[in-house]
């Protein structure tokens, strides 16, 4: 089975690991989560990274920051292997959900699966609300809008 290690901007990586144990309380040994300070050094977040992907002691790690380019991930690229530990930018919860759910796959494959949830949970959400509605032609005896 493969761990998730969640590296972020505080507070956002233990509140996506909150909402995960939310949803999969059983997962809390798989899921491990570093909030990354504005003041601390990134030797020192890289420190607590190593000692987290010691804790996970799982034989495949998928690490997941949120932005690209940003302290978080650099912090990650250096953790990171490539072969038994890999790396995607652009966390999201549906991502998190869908690796958690496939965790005991291949990394690789938990890498696909990854990117997959993260593409699909974003969607725009259509406006239902009745005053949004387009009116349609009606046969009531009343033309007035007998919304309830």
């Amino acid at each position: 089975m493969n761990g998730i290690l969640i590296i972020a901007h505080a507070p956002l990586a233990s509140a996506l690991r909150q909402c995960v144990l939310h949803v999969f309380p059983d997962s809390a040994e798989a899921v491990s989560a570093l909030d990354v300070q504005p003041n601390v050094p990134p030797e020192e977040s890289l420190a607590q990274a190593r000692a987290l992907l010691r804790q996970l002691d799982k034989p495949n790690t998928l690490v997941v920051t949120d932005v690209f380019g940003a302290t978080p991930c650099n912090v990650a690229q250096k953790l990171v292997d490539g072969v038994r530990s890999k790396l995607i930018a652009g966390v999201n919860l549906p991502m998190l959900l869908r690796t958690v759910s496939y965790r005991h796959e291949s990394l690789d494959a938990l890498i696909s699966r990854a990117m997959i949830g993260a593409t699909q949970g974003v969607i725009q959400v259509a406006v239902t609300a009745p005053q949004n509605q387009a009116r349609r032609a009606t046969h009531d005896q009343d033309h007035r809008d007998h919304q309830q």
